[in-house]
């Protein structure tokens, strides 16, 4: 099913698709590929941070749940080199490239190519040179609904060499107390990226044993973080790579996923966004946990990074798993 949402400044109305499978319901929208909710059959609570209506999503809450790219994360400087040429970026953040920039995908329109009772195929083309970035490039993905999961299939093909790194970034709440406080978190990852204040990687891969280890489940009252952790050198076959988990619902979910690294944020630093969320759910710091399979961030500039390069006429191909399941579902 779908159904208009909301319009746009410019006129364009947003449409929200209704899916349904594998005893998981949920909403997309057509701006930024948006997952607007989420829900498990037997939880009253949304699985996810969302706002009802369309207003949040064009402000402070442009990011959540949306698909971003067209390279996840930040570039330093918003600059890299590629083929012998300087590409200056969009700097949105702190002189930075974040997300693609300022019109990355999750502030584009994306069109539905197709759609079943579960799931939904959505499409962008993005133009050479946007937000700076070489290469005119189509993006198809894939959202559906299987057995317990949320699944995202993206594939992306351009016609110059480019830089390609998608990521959902949904943030994920698995009890209805409007905090993390009684979240675990598992990752299985030996390795972190620390960064500088204006969070870009210093350069070094640090063991987690220095900083973050999270290889067995760590409650995450006092946790923060927003940070890179570095799962494999290059995309791998998907496998388990995360796990969370609520000790007051005793919800569980499962992250798989091909990507070399993962992007956890606990939104310590998320500001009030004055939204009000599904059922009036609390939208504030350390509401939910943003867990962004990617590329590492500013790989573009390390050479000991995996690589974003996606060469002419090759096809991208990235696909996460968010797999839930819960006492009264075995």
């Amino acid at each position: 099913m779908i159904e208009a949402f909301g319009t746009l400044p410019d006129g364009q109305t947003i449409h929200r698709m209704r899916l349904e499978g594998g005893g998981m319901q949920a909403r997309i929208l057509t701006l930024g590929a948006i997952v607007q909710d989420l829900r498990r059959d037997g939880v009253a609570h949304p699985l996810v941070l969302g706002a009802p209506e369309l207003g949040p999503y064009l402000g402070p809450m442009q990011y959540f749940g949306a698909t971003v790219g067209r390279f996840a994360n930040r570039i330093a400087d918003g600059r890299f080199d590629l083929g012998g040429r300087t590409y200056q970026l969009s700097q949105n953040d702190n002189g930075h490239c974040l997300h693609g920039g300022a019109q990355g995908s999750a502030r584009r329109v994306w069109r539905v190519s197709a759609q079943t009772p579960s799931s939904v195929e959505l499409a962008l083309h993005m133009a050479d040179g946007e937000m700076g970035f070489p290469g005119a490039l189509d993006v198809a993905l894939t959202i559906s609904l299987s057995d317990g999961a949320l699944d995202f299939d993206i594939r992306a093909q351009g016609d110059r060499d480019t830089l390609c790194s998608f990521s959902h970034h949904g943030y994920f709440a698995l009890d209805d107390s409007g905090s993390l406080a009684q979240h675990r978190l598992r990752i299985a990852a030996d390795a972190y990226l620390p960064v500088d204040d204006t969070l870009i990687p210093t350069g070094n891969v640090a063991p987690v044993a220095s900083g973050f280890d999270l290889r067995a489940p760590r409650l995450l009252r006092d946790v923060v973080l927003d940070h890179n952790f570095c799962l494999s050198p290059q995309r791998e076959a998907l496998r388990p790579v995360a796990w969370l988990q609520s000790d007051i619902s005793g919800l569980r979910m499962q992250l798989e996923t091909t990507e070399p690294g993962l992007q956890v944020y606990t939104a310590a630093h998320l500001p009030e966004t004055g939204a009000v969320g599904h059922g009036g759910q609390p939208l504030g710091r350390h509401a939910g946990i943003a867990l962004e399979p990617q590329v590492w961030p500013d790989a573009p500039n390390r050479a000991g990074f995996p690589s974003a390069l996606l060469h002419a006429g090759e096809v991208y191909h990235h696909r996460s798993r968010y797999v839930f399941s819960g006492p009264e579902h075995g």
